[in-house]
Formats: structure tokens, C-alpha cells, sequence
């Protein structure tokens, strides 16, 4: 799949050449549901066509291999895909949210929902290969409405994608829990990360510190890469896991 930042045609022209980072704001749904929902419709329905990879699959087995040997193993990610989930890791800490799940605005109710589409007016809307001319956005009366039962009258209120936007933080009881398997951990393995964004980009430095093991299996040097023990580089992500794992078990 693309990367999060890779700014697709449709939404650049949109935006006024801005990148696909910009939609992912609360000041961009405020001023434009639509357009940010049709953003988030598509990347649900790109995902929802994806497989894990060789990489996912390790990491589940891993976790299998673990809890057999009465070992705990977490997979902590800042990736929004649920595609650790579907590989079949049971102890996924979603720092970011996920794709598959909704939030109300009126009565903060959160809930899964694998609809496809989300809504009757998101229907094939999003997409940076189908360009719509004149590009018309979609009513906020027509997106996702909230269908929880208050006092048995459904709340209808405006819903939003429950992931964790720029400038917004994340949610308390995720940190903490984030916070409580970083400090009981006795290894890490950061894989395929930027190690930029914050809280997550602390981890392995504040384990490594510690004098931790923990090995950085990436495409390219990022800004922890110095602060870490082992370093693997253009490897295979899955192969490279399994030997990193099987060596520290």
C-alpha cells in the first residue's frame, strides 16, 4: 500500500497541492467532513482488498511462539490497517485507532464498522484514479451518523473516523498501557518505522537506554538508529524477525 504521506493527485488538486496529511487534522473535518470522509472511505476500502504480509504473518507466529514458552509478546503500532489483527497477533495495541472504527461527535459513542461503503453517499467516492468534475462534496447530512440508542431515540450524531489526527493526542488509557508493556519489555524489535512521531518514536530509545536489547529492522536510517544495539538494513522484514527472535528466545 502507499505510504500515509505519498500525496495522491485527487485530493493534491483538492487541497490546493497540499498533501494528504493536511486532511488528517480536526480543523479539516470541522471545515470539510466530506472531503475528509471520502479520504478515509477510500483507504477503507484500498485495505480492505490487502492481505498482511510475510512481515504481519512473522510477528503473529512469533506471538504464538511466545505464549507457548509462557512468554508475553505485544505488537504496539501506529498503523490505523488492522492488518496485525488479520495476520492473527491477539495482543495489538493500536496507538493511532483504527480505520474500522467510529466515533461520535455528540455522544462519543465508539464502535467497529466494516460497512462497505460506509454510507450510500460515500459509494465510490474517494478514489484518485475517478475524477468527478465539477468535484461536489459530500453533505454532512448524508455521511456516517451515530445509531446508538439514547433513552430509545438514536443519537444520529455526525460520526469521524476514531483515529488519532495531527495535533490531536492519544487517548489516556492507550498511552498508559503503551507506557506499562514498554517497562516490563526484556527486548524490542522496532520494524519499519520513521521513529519521528511521538510518543511511539520514544520506546526504543528509553529501552535501549535501559540497556534492553532492541534491534531496528528498517529500509533506511532513521533518527533512533544511533541509540540502538543491533541495526538490520534491505533485509527481508520477515525473515530478518524470525532470526532476531529466535535468537533472543
Amino acid at each position: 500500500m502507499e505510504e500515509f504521506f505519498f500525496p495522491g493527485d485527487f485530493f493534491k488538486n483538492i487541497c490546493e497541492k497540499s498533501y494528504l496529511k493536511d486532511l488528517a487534522t480536526p480543523d479539516a473535518f470541522h471545515s470539510n467532513p466530506g472531503l475528509v470522509w471520502e479520504f478515509y472511505h477510500y483507504r477503507r476500502e484500498v485495505v480492505r482488498r490487502r492481505c498482511p504480509n510475510a512481515g504481519h504473518i512473522a510477528l503473529a507466529h512469533a506471538e504464538k511462539q511466545y505464549t507457548e514458552c509462557g512468554r508475553s509478546f505485544f505488537v504496539i503500532t501506529q498503523n490505523v490497517d488492522g492488518l496485525h489483527t488479520k495476520a492473527g497477533s491477539v495482543n495489538v495495541l493500536e496507538l493511532h485507532g483504527n480505520l474500522y472504527k467510529t466515533r461520535c461527535l455528540k455522544c462519543s459513542d465508539i464502535r467497529v464498522n466494516f460497512d462497505s461503503p460506509i454510507c450510500a453517499a460515500l459509494l465510490g467516492r474517494g478514489s484518485p484514479i475517478i475524477e468527478i468534475i465539477p468535484y461536489e462534496p459530500v453533505p454532512a447530512s448524508q455521511l456516517p451518523r451515530c445509531q446508538n440508542l439514547i433513552n430509545s431515540n438514536i443519537c444520529g450524531g455526525l460520526l469521524r473516523p476514531h483515529v488519532v489526527w495531527f495535533g490531536e493526542n492519544l487517548e489516556p488509557h492507550i498511552l498508559s498501557r503503551a507506557d506499562e508493556i514498554v517497562q516490563k519489555a526484556d527486548v524490542c524489535l522496532v520494524v519499519g518505522t520513521s521513529s519521528v512521531v511521538y510518543p511511539a518514536a520514544s520506546f526504543a530509545p528509553s529501552l535501549a537506554n535501559r540497556g534492553i536489547p532492541v534491534a531496528e529492522i528498517n529500509v533506511e536510517v532513521t533518527p533512533a538508529t544511533h541509540l540502538l544495539q543491533l541495526v538490520f538494513y534491505q533485509y527481508s522484514f520477515s525473515l530478518t524477525i524470525i532470526m532476531v527472535l529466535d535468537f533472543v528466545m
